[in-house]
């Protein structure tokens, strides 16, 4: 928790859960989704939610947190169109009726796709069944870059490129704190399962952007329980993508890219993820 000049931010983080996959197979590796992380920024009387987690039991988990607080919840911030970043929007809003949901104009055009395209949610109700809503409900449109807490001011920034276009991240300027969304990874593998070589660039520039607000606190989407949200997660995670970029260009096969990330990287959370990545970028070879 960060507290200072009348705001604090304070993380909670859903850990890693299993859910139903359709990908093959890897000997040792479980289809488990990676941890997730949404993170309050409280002033004295209200407070700005940002993310909403998934299924049902993780969205009402938040929610008992959030109101143990004792802030009224104004707003809950989408960073991006992934729905495991709002999906739980209308669960929230029921608990917390005087929040808005919003996201910026981007944001919201992903999300919108994800609500309404048949495929898409196809594939979030197939792998977690009976746990999310079966009626999606949309953020709003954040119609200016800024919001106010509690006198205090909240910069939205559509940074560009994280592990989808089109991200935006939370910045605080008076605590130096940023909700990074899934532009930041701490201590998690990184979905790179959804970029080429060209957008881990943009990616790249994204880590620069947050680099240069020059925060002293990083919130990553992704993050492990009880993992500090520190800045060296930013160099942590542009080392990560430069590293997957090069074993994608010298190894043949996903089972060679897997192998070789695990010797770098490890000790990071949820080697699903990686494996997924790894298929992905041998399959974009076409």
């Amino acid at each position: 928790m960060t507290a200072e000049a009348g705001l604090s931010v304070e993380v909670h983080v859903a850990p890693m859960r299993p859910f139903v996959s359709a990908e093959p197979p890897t000997p040792g590796v479980e289809s488990m989704w990676s941890p997730m992380s949404s993170t309050l920024i409280a002033g004295e009387r209200d407070a700005v939610l940002v993310d909403t987690l998934i299924t049902f039991d993780q969205v009402d988990a938040l929610a008992d947190w959030v109101e143990s607080r004792g802030k009224r919840v104004t707003a809950i911030l989408i960073t991006h169109g992934h729905s495991d970043h709002w999906i739980g929007l209308a669960r929230l809003l029921e608990r917390f009726p005087d929040a808005r949901g919003l996201a910026t104009g981007e944001v919201l055009e992903h999300a919108r796709f994800e609500a309404t395209d048949q495929g898409t949610q196809r594939y979030w109700r197939s792998i977690f069944p009976g746990e999310i809503p079966d009626v999606p409900v949309l953020p709003g449109l954040l119609k200016e870059d800024e919001l106010e807490l509690d006198g205090h001011e909240l910069r939205i920034i559509d940074i560009g490129q994280g592990d989808t276009e089109h991200s935006s991240i939370v910045y605080v300027p008076s605590i130096g704190a940023v909700a990074a969304g899934d532009v930041v990874y701490n201590q998690v593998h990184m979905m790179t399962a959804y970029t080429d070589a060209v957008s881990r660039e943009a990616w790249l520039a994204s880590l620069d952007a947050v680099e240069a607000l020059n925060p002293t606190t990083v919130v990553s989407g992704h993050k492990r329980v009880g993992a500090p949200d520190i800045p060296d997660t930013i160099e942590q995670s542009r080392q990560y993508l430069r590293d997957f970029t090069r074993i994608v260009e010298e190894q043949e096969t996903a089972e060679e890219i897997f192998a070789a990330m695990l010797k770098l990287h490890g000790d990071r959370d949820n080697p699903w993820v990686l494996w997924f990545g790894a298929r992905k970028a041998v399959a974009k070879r076409g």
